[in-house]
């Protein structure tokens, strides 16, 4: 489905604060010159400006142009669920490969997770998350059967997991989130680049219905020196949680060369 033109626009102003075009204290172009760039009348730029607004990127108004609050993009719960809307909000091209989807028995975790009885019929999909083409995250997501065989008929390659469930009926809208970190096992260091036992940030997620139905249980590991988690919280407010993206070397997660001994 063709996205909305404020969503658009609203994309691309997020993307020109975030990258810094439009530093924290600047003032955004005018109604009048995003009305000309867009071709569009004033409805959608104000629609988009809104959104801006909600997000707290930007503040102003009342006959002057909006200006740039912070250029930390906040989390909203719809882009923490999925890693494609993430990375476009950054502006930052989201990318997939699958190395497995199967219907296999629920172990133990995953059944008590999914609220099955072990050995219950589940549908397992691995694959390694891209930013930019980087390797990022490794991806291992368990859907009970009735919502994973819907996977069988979509290219798991081509984009949003959540995207296609959710234009399938599928209520995704309750989450719980647990983060730690481990090291990196075989499967890891091969798909992501690192060394065996590099540590990794994983994001363990048991998502399902606002009934309280679970359908999803991942367990989500990504690079610490791509992607960090951040909380936000204050007083009488409910806390924010979201990722970071950190323009990092690709080295940044290979050892050290030993330092020679003097002769």
């Amino acid at each position: 489905m063709e996205q909305a033109i404020h969503e658009r626009i609203a994309d691309d102003l997020r993307r020109r604060i975030v990258g810094g075009e439009l530093s924290v204290g600047a003032a955004l172009p005018s109604e009048s010159q995003l009305c000309e760039q867009w071709s569009v009348s004033r409805g959608p730029v104000r629609q988009a400006l809104s959104a801006l607004r909600a997000e707290g990127l930007v503040g102003g108004g009342r006959g002057r142009p909006p200006v740039v609050r912070t250029g930390q993009v906040s989390q909203p719960f719809e882009t923490f669920l999925s890693f494609s809307l993430w990375a476009r909000g950054l502006g930052r091209t989201p990318g997939q490969r699958t190395v497995e989807i199967a219907r296999r028995p629920a172990r133990p975790e995953v059944a008590d997770a999914l609220a099955i009885d072990e050995g219950d019929p589940i549908v397992e999909l691995l694959r390694l998350r891209l930013l930019d083409g980087r390797p990022t995250m490794v991806e291992r997501t368990a859907f009970v059967e009735p919502v994973g065989r819907l996977l069988f008929d979509f290219d798991t390659d081509s984009g949003s997991v959540y995207a296609y469930l959710a234009e399938r009926g599928v209520d995704l809208s309750v989450a719980r989130h647990v983060f730690d970190a481990v090291a990196a096992d075989e499967t890891d260091a091969s798909l992501l680049d690192v060394p065996p036992c590099a540590p990794l940030l994983r994001e363990r997620r048991r998502a399902g219905s606002a009934a309280g139905e679970p359908y999803e249980y991942s367990d989500d590991r990504y690079r610490p020196d791509v992607v960090t988690f951040t909380i936000e919280n204050a007083q009488r407010a409910r806390p924010s949680v979201g990722r970071t993206w950190r323009p990092g070397r690709d080295d940044d997660m290979r050892p050290a060369p030993a330092e020679e001994e003097p002769s």
